[in-house]
């Protein structure tokens, strides 16, 4: 069965209505980040308040849901309230496997408005209600516990009170749909949980065996080996070796204390691995006085390295109050770094130091209530808490910046108010390159150039084409809602073969389009909120040096991102094309809201390569 419809949620009326998908939006934008793109720029005005009932959240399936091999997963689409801008998160685990049994038709499910009382979706049987949630004030394990007969995706305290970095949690807060604050946007709307009851799809006959075959060819490939040795904690020895570890608020790329946050300390600590059954199993599960969790690389790096503490089973406690609070662990960490650097500065009066597990969860804890204006402060970014120390806000800090030796931006490094995850990109440009131009603000997952430059030099020309090639296979497979690490071996064909498989005809170059197109429409929904180059901007902690001498030129960066913006079609201002929207299809879909660039790139760049062959596209 295709997926074809989505189910409209809206909470200000308690209204459930079924809708069909357009089939011309089937084909150009897939399923998850791509469909909800879609939506978003459609059904949202410039402006719209991230936390207001206009905004949308789409919790996204793809076509190809409950099919493919490894974790099935889910994307969480809507406006961002910690950037302002668009935000795609991703969640594997039951849940989603669940939802996609619960609702086989659907591609997504849409809320809008919001709820009167703290309230609950339930889905099962292809049917849908709204029920009083019981469980508000309650954390993301306990709400999950009340629910044993079902899978739940659900805030924690975090979200209920807005913090712009809340996650939403399922499996009992194993897997977090993280950064950016999808968290934040459920709790304004006053949705607790999605509660879901469905058993996996059943594997079609036709498919069964190009499952097998993509299994095993995962198994077999270096992610997948990688994977089943070490889940994703082993970065951190990766990160440390090539002196990419973001270590103490960015003042080193070494951690001495890295083995004891590594693979080996996770190993030791191990009851099991999350999914003993599976051809490559899940992250190792470990007990902590909160409960069983299960670190994955950017808890030790966030709140391990970057916060100083070298004693594994410290920071899978940390990393566990972030689950049940229902927080992203890389802002959470960002945010601890800023404060100890911050105090240290003499910026604001706090007393908290690296290597201090104890105050930095009593810090996490304040931040996930709002409890104080410092904490308040820090609930919307290190960026919101670094500008309200800008103007002198006293409730903050007695002390202004401009008073202090540093100022409180310069701390810890952002991109469009998303703090950067733990791989320092200074000595390697093409991650300074990816992180620049997320769609989403800092993140490593749309490229990861790191992995390949820090053992080889490239150049100027080679760094450009591998961000945007893997921003826009990303775009696509991301639409199609893979799981992330399986993407390694569809990256191929971009999926086309596992689409004609369940009816759905596209070849590697019509994907790679609708890369593009993806890729575009998000950056013009983020222009016509007000994005532009300067949100693309080298952080100012990458131009300082760090300890090693390690620094990012900015000018070699500058002539970079114009490159880049070469390659893409974009004009020097970062803003698409004219020629290349109406290229992409793209032209009847823009608004006189959207600015485009007037300035047209250099050499028209290669972007050409993959729009040439749809000039004569229809228009949607």
């Amino acid at each position: 069965m295709q997926r074809e419809g989505v189910l409209r949620v809206d909470l200000t009326e308690g209204e459930l209505s079924r809708e069909e998908v357009p089939e011309r939006w089937r084909r150009r934008y897939l399923g998850g980040k791509g469909l909800g793109a879609r939506y978003l720029y459609e059904e949202l005005s410039p402006g719209t308040d991230p936390l207001g009932p206009e905004n949308r959240l789409c919790f996204a399936l793809g076509p190809l849901s409950g099919y493919l091999p490894g974790e099935t997963r889910y994307a969480a689409v809507t406006k961002s309230p910690l950037t302002g801008g668009f935000l795609d998160s991703y969640a594997g685990g039951q849940f989603p496997l669940a939802l996609a049994g619960a609702l086989p038709d659907c591609l997504a499910v849409i809320v809008q408005g919001t709820a009167e009382e703290p309230t609950t979706l339930v889905v099962e049987d292809g049917e849908a209600e709204l029920v009083t949630a019981e469980n508000w004030g309650r954390d993301t394990v306990e709400t999950a516990d009340a629910y044993p007969d079902a899978s739940v995706a659900c805030i924690g305290p975090a979200g209920e009170n807005q913090v712009a970095y809340a996650t939403v949690a399922s499996d009992a807060g194993d897997h977090h749909a993280g950064r950016g604050g999808v968290g934040a946007v459920m709790g304004a709307k006053r949705l607790k949980a999605v509660v879901a009851r469905g058993d996996a799809p059943e594997i079609p006959d036709a498919i069964a065996d190009l499952r097998e075959r993509t299994d095993a060819e995962y198994a077999d490939h270096a992610t997948g080996r990688w994977q089943a040795a070490s889940a994703t904690l082993e970065s951190v020895e990766f990160a440390d070796e090539v002196g990419a570890l973001a270590t103490e608020g960015w003042q080193a790329g070494r951690f001495e204390g890295s083995e004891g946050v590594g693979i080996d300390a996770a190993r030791d600590a191990a009851v099991e691995r999350e999914r003993e059954d599976d051809r490559v199993p899940g992250g190792f599960r470990v007990d902590t006085d909160e409960g069983e969790s299960v670190p994955r690389g950017a808890t030790p790096i966030s709140l391990g390295a970057g916060l100083g503490i070298d004693d594994f089973d410290a920071v899978a406690a940390l990393g566990a109050a972030c689950d049940r609070l229902g927080v992203d662990v890389i802002e959470s960490g960002s945010a601890v770094s800023w404060t100890v650097l911050a105090s240290e500065a003499g910026v604001v009066d706090e007393s908290v130091s690296f290597g201090d597990e104890d105050a930095a969860r009593e810090l996490l804890e304040r931040i996930a209530a709002r409890e104080d204006p410092l904490a308040d402060a820090l609930a919307d970014g290190v960026s919101a808490a670094a500008a309200a120390v800008e103007r002198g806000d006293g409730a903050v800090s007695d002390t202004a910046a401009a008073d202090a030796d540093v100022s409180g931006d310069d701390l810890v490094p952002t991109v469009k108010a998303m703090a950067l995850p733990g791989y320092d990109p200074r000595g390697a440009e093409g991650m300074a390159l990816a992180y620049a131009t997320s769609d989403r603000g800092g993140c490593h997952r749309r490229a990861r150039p790191v992995e390949e430059e820090v053992f080889q030099d490239r150049a100027r020309a080679e760094t450009v084409r591998a961000v945007a090639e893997a921003q826009t296979a990303r775009s696509v497979l991301w639409s199609l809602v893979a799981d992330d690490f399986l993407g390694d071996v569809l990256r191929a064909d971009l999926g086309a073969t596992w689409l004609r498989a369940v009816g759905i005809d596209h070849d590697a170059d019509s994907l790679a389009r609708a890369g593009e197109r993806i890729w575009t429409l998000v950056r013009l929904f983020n222009a016509r909120e007000g994005f532009d180059r300067a949100d693309d901007e080298l952080p100012a902690k990458l131009r300082e040096a760090r300890a090693d001498g390690a620094a990012i030129d900015p000018e070699a960066f500058e002539r970079t991102l114009e490159a880049y913006y070469d390659y893409r079609g974009w004009g020097r201002d970062g803003l698409p094309t004219r020629e290349l929207v109406d290229a992409l299809g793209l032209g009847a879909v823009v608004d006189d809201a959207t600015p485009l660039s007037e300035h047209p790139p250099v050499t028209a760049g290669a972007s050409t390569d993959l729009t040439a062959a749809v000039t004569d596209d229809p228009q949607e």
